[in-house]
């Protein structure tokens, strides 16, 4: 009924794929999943994977499977992650299954999925709040310390507390869970002389194997394609894992990240001319000056305990301490540019320090209650989380004019100097506490039944660049209700609901908070397996219905003055629906594969399209195939067009800030040189596609990454 757009169409994708699937599955294709297997005769055999037999708490809590999970879930596993080359976490996001990124300078971006942005983080399932847009570095946080990455599509109110409609993304830290040494070093070079060196070793500190410690630690550094902007980097991670008892484990671990860039961007380019005409700048060119930074500091201090009662009931306690740092001394430059001087509208140096400090109490409890002669699966939680922002500002000594844009960019706007006596530009707290709990009835061998809710409270107190701020909500309840059913050995029905609530700090052009985000949410689907779990498939369906949607409005100078702040309306009535397909896995051995298509429609009440800066369709593709030594592959992301509504700024008339439908191709290599030693090569973006990374924010534009590379090494001892 509700999808009935896409029924048809997720009917034929069902039928095609099934059919493929079960001809691969006659006997003649038919496999089981192959172990790894020794070297015999020089043999190199790579047993990476793209799919995850290991069970998950990213939506529920209650440490099902992919398959087990009555929502739409992506991993990005360590295997995709090396095949890729992905560095950082908005890489991963970038190249996962139905989300996007939206770059909205050097270091700040917005994830987005199914039409929405992405707020809900988790550290090992550890529910975290990143500053806005990631502006102390959060989402370029290297992945090198991380195993996975699980996306979970749609809501989950039930484990972070506010049920955005988006998905959920949960960074899975790498453990100390071997006993033998090993471990890896790795070096790389590649375009605009960037190069790395990063290493991970593992092993067991006594001769029983109970104390495990692990350590990863790298270092980059590079230019751009972008002018004057170079880029340091330092990542380390540390974790301890000790056997307190036969029952109880003890983890207890750092990460630490620092980056400097210099002649680092705030902002984009400028869309119009001074007489109206749109403006079309090469790709390297810059809004910033020589002597603009933004450097940032991440540190993680995480402890967590794990006690087993039986093989029935277990209780965990974690602790998470997030700082995410900032120090910065910006130029924005923006408004329009004369095409008779080349000056710029407006100019404003800016230097701020920042730090955002959360600690998080988060504690489990989980087992199994026999009812009606059948184990049932419960769990219940509590979280308690503070997070303080604090950002001082310090006003610049000297205010040019507009720097030469056309043909200097922002290279030679002078250094202001800026005062040493700070004022306040943030200083706020935010709270939230929340007790959830779900059970999973095991009905029949077929049937599974999940319920659950969640009661959750937010509130954020303090000044935000001055103005005061104090908003939230108690005790509001998120339930959660989820069905399965096996129509076959290897086939999975699944149906999923929960509720939306989520504060927001969109403000209207009166500077007026909007009411918070109110909605519901739904999903079916299917879910198959093939090859002894080997390939796995996804097909499902979803609708959301939401009301206090911020739609971008006007831009406004604030009445105390500052920088001009983007306006929203709230937008009743918004529904987006839409499908999702993903096949990932290993089809025959040897070849692993990654696809994913997703498409959606969203709208309020009155049929006006919504999120329009959101592409409606997007594609991704990677696959690889390893023959003896030599293992190669490639892959393309495609994404429709996207625009954002506004207005010429001298014409008056309606205008589009549009970027049109593009793909991207990928492609890499890898040669095993011996059983340890692999060269690896990768190339992105291989046709030279000229893209925009974001278009239409305060009527900007930044360009996508051109054709690069990276040469890397490996070695593994």
């Amino acid at each position: 009924m509700i999808w009935k757009g896409v029924v048809d169409l997720n009917l034929k994708l069902s039928l095609w794929l099934g059919a493929a699937l079960a001809a691969l599955a006659n006997p003649a294709f038919a496999q089981t999943e192959d172990a790894p297997k020794p070297v015999e005769d020089g043999e190199i055999v790579v047993s990476g994977r793209y799919t995850l037999p290991d069970k998950i708490d990213t939506a529920t809590g209650l440490g099902l499977t992919v398959r087990e999970t009555p929502q739409s879930v992506s991993i990005v596993t360590a295997q995709r992650i090396l095949d890729q080359n992905l560095i950082s976490i908005a890489d991963v996001i970038q190249n996962g299954v139905g989300v996007t990124v939206n770059e909205v300078d050097d270091v700040r971006n917005s994830f987005y999925a199914r039409g929405f942005e992405i707020r809900n983080t988790q550290l090992d399932g550890v529910p975290t709040n990143w500053t806005l847009a990631g502006s102390a570095g959060e989402t370029n946080i290297d992945v090198s310390i991380f195993e996975r990455v699980e996306i979970v599509r749609g809501a989950t109110g039930l484990l972070s507390g506010a049920g955005d409609p988006s998905a959920s993304v949960n960074l899975v830290r790498k453990h100390a869970d071997a006993r033998d040494w090993g471990g890896y070093v790795n070096a790389s070079y590649g375009s605009w002389i960037t190069w790395r060196v990063s290493g991970d070793v593992v092993g067991a500190i006594t001769a029983d194997g109970r104390v495990r410690v692990r350590a990863v630690g790298r270092y980059e550094q590079g230019d751009s394609y972008i002018d004057l902007y170079r880029n340091k980097k330092f990542v380390l991670y540390g974790v301890i894992d000790a056997d307190v008892t036969d029952n109880t484990l003890l983890r207890i671990g750092i990460s630490h990240q620092e980056a400097r860039p210099d002649g680092a961007t705030w902002g984009a380019l400028p869309t119009f001319y001074s007489d109206g005409s749109l403006t079309d700048w090469p790709r390297d060119k810059t809004p910033a000056a020589p002597w603009t930074r933004w450097d940032t500091t991440n540190q993680n201090i995480f402890a967590t305990i794990r006690h087993e009662f039986s093989d029935r009931w277990s209780i965990v306690a974690n602790y998470n301490r997030v700082k995410n740092a900032q120090q910065t001394e910006l130029l924005y430059l923006s408004g329009l540019v004369d095409k008779a001087t080349g000056r710029i509208q407006f100019a404003f140096p800016y230097k701020d320090q920042g730090n955002n400090i959360q600690n998080s109490f988060d504690g489990q409890i989980k087992g199994l209650v026999n009812l009606f002669g059948r184990d049932h699966e419960v769990v219940l939680g509590a979280l308690r989380s503070t997070q303080d922002r604090d950002t001082a500002t310090f006003a610049a000594l000297a205010f040019p004019p507009g720097t030469d844009f056309e043909r200097f960019g922002g290279s030679t706007y002078p250094y202001p100097g800026f005062s040493t006596t700070p004022a306040v530009g943030e200083k706020t707290k935010i709270t939230q506490e929340g007790y959830y709990g779900a059970v999973r009835l095991n009905v029949s061998d077929q049937l599974k039944i999940i319920g659950g809710g969640r009661l959750a409270s937010w509130n954020i107190t303090g000044v935000q660049f001055g103005v005061a701020t104090d908003y939230g909500n108690s005790n509001e309840f998120i339930p959660y209700v989820g069905a399965l059913y096996d129509i076959a050995p290897n086939h999975r029905l699944y149906a999923s609901y929960t509720r939306i609530f989520q504060p927001q700090n969109a403000r209207d052009r009166n500077f007026n908070l909007l009411a918070p985000l109110n909605g519901k949410a739904y999903e079916i689907g299917l879910k198959s397996a093939f090859f002894g779990e080997a390939l796995q498939t996804s097909l499902a369906l979803f609708r959301i219905e939401q009301d206090n949607v911020a739609q971008n409005d006007i831009v406004v100078t604030p009445p105390n003055g500052g920088l001009p702040q983007q306006t929203y309306v709230a937008a009743q009535g918004v529904t987006s629906q839409g499908f999702e397909v993903e096949v990932t896995g290993r089809p025959l051995p040897g070849w692993n594969v990654n696809f994913g298509y997703s498409q959606f429609k969203a709208e309020d009440r009155n049929d006006v399209p919504a999120n329009t800066d959101q592409p409606r369709r997007l594609l991704k593709l990677f696959t690889t195939y390893t023959v003896d030594r030599l293992t190669f592959g490639g892959g393309v992301n495609y994404r429709s067009q996207a625009y954002t509504p506004s207005t010429n700024p001298v014409t008056l008339a309606p205008f589009d800030f549009r970027q049109d439908g593009y793909s991207l191709v990928n492609l890499m290599a890898r040669f095993a040189v011996t059983e340890r030693l692999q060269l690896q090569a990768n190339v992105e973006n291989l046709l030279d596609k000229t893209y925009y990374s974001q278009v239409g924010f305060f009527s900007q534009y930044r360009y996508g990454a051109p054709r690069n590379f990276t040469v890397s090494a490996n070695y593994r001892f």
